[in-house]
């Protein structure tokens, strides 16, 4: 068995370990109800953990993945106000714009050559301007009873209809990532971007779409979090873009890219989900559960660390 199948299961052994210590300080923790809605708000977590995953896989990140999911959370509550109808050509606007911002960090990373932490960073920025442009610092409008099917609803007795959304697209991620040329190249470019270019890999075309994918993600998550939360707030990504890269390196891939996958970033969305709830449930007060997301990270970074060395 190689090392990312122990990691894998590694890590969804930890998530059942966590269900099972949560039922032990509250009853109902391991609830098919609970376990439901852990995996609603994980849900969101790894939608925009996706586009992260790319971005890292690459040898970049996005710090504009925050702003973005505020944007689309605010735009689509503008656009939508409660239509059903509008619903079908919000959410397309919604990723186009996802799309063009991220694309425009691509082109700044790869033809401009600007560092993806300071090119995402501006970004991220102007994005914020122009968020509180558009809501004047009061966002309006509301979630359309189908994009509230989307983020509250439930089929099959329970199972919450994010959830199956979130399944599909991981299955697509996964796919993309083993079964492409395309994504071959993914990870030629993060483990060694000259040896990629030599190889006929056309590096700027990778990076410009991996970042135009990454914005696409998070500003679909903002929109999916307007029909969770039914209208709009400002900041409600904010705490997505650190938890986004969390996830990601919880879920075993490099942060120095080109090795890793969208598998372990599952895991890792849940892991930081359940350790949220679990934190509450025992009544660890909000400082203590931002230390122990911090030491989490530490951890785990010093662990792949050391694992690479070793090699």
């Amino acid at each position: 068995m190689n090392r990312e199948k122990k990691m894998l299961l590694f890590l969804f052994g930890l998530i059942v370990a966590m269900f099972l210590l949560g039922e032990m300080v509250s009853q109902g923790f391991a609830s098919p109800g609970h376990i439901g809605n852990i995996l609603r708000t994980a849900s969101f977590l790894g939608i925009v953990s996706l586009g992260q995953t790319l971005a890292i896989l690459t040898g970049g990140i996005d710090l504009s993945a925050g702003p973005l999911i505020t944007l689309g959370n605010v735009l689509t509550c503008m656009f939508i106000n409660g239509v059903n109808l509008n619903t079908f050509w919000a959410i397309p606007a919604i990723l186009l714009l996802g799309i063009v911002f991220g694309a425009s960090n691509g082109a700044g990373v790869a033809y401009l050559k600007i560092s993806p932490l300071v090119m995402t960073l501006a970004v991220g920025s102007l994005v914020t301007g122009i968020t509180l442009i558009f809501s004047q610092g009061a966002p309006k409008g509301l979630a359309s009873p189908l994009l509230r099917f989307l983020g509250v609803g439930n089929v099959l007795s329970g199972l919450p209809v994010i959830v199956l959304l979130w399944a599909a697209l991981s299955v697509c991620c996964i796919l993309f990532l083993r079964e492409t040329v395309f994504g071959r190249r993914v990870y030629y470019v993060g483990a060694n971007e000259k040896a990629a270019f030599l190889s006929g890999t056309r590096v700027n075309f990778v990076k410009i779409v991996i970042y135009a994918l990454s914005g696409a993600s998070a500003a679909l998550t903002g929109a999916l979090m307007a029909g969770y939360t039914q209208t709009a707030f400002l900041g409600i990504g904010n705490e997505y873009t650190m938890w986004s890269i969390t996830a990601v390196v919880i879920g075993g891939t490099s942060l120095t890219g080109g090795k890793g996958g969208y598998a372990g970033t599952i895991a890792g969305a849940i892991i930081l989900i359940l350790l949220e709830s679990l934190l509450t449930v025992m009544k660890i007060p909000e400082a203590g559960r931002r230390i122990a997301n911090g030491l989490i990270i530490l951890v785990m970074i010093t662990i792949y660390f050391r694992q690479n060395t070793a090699k």
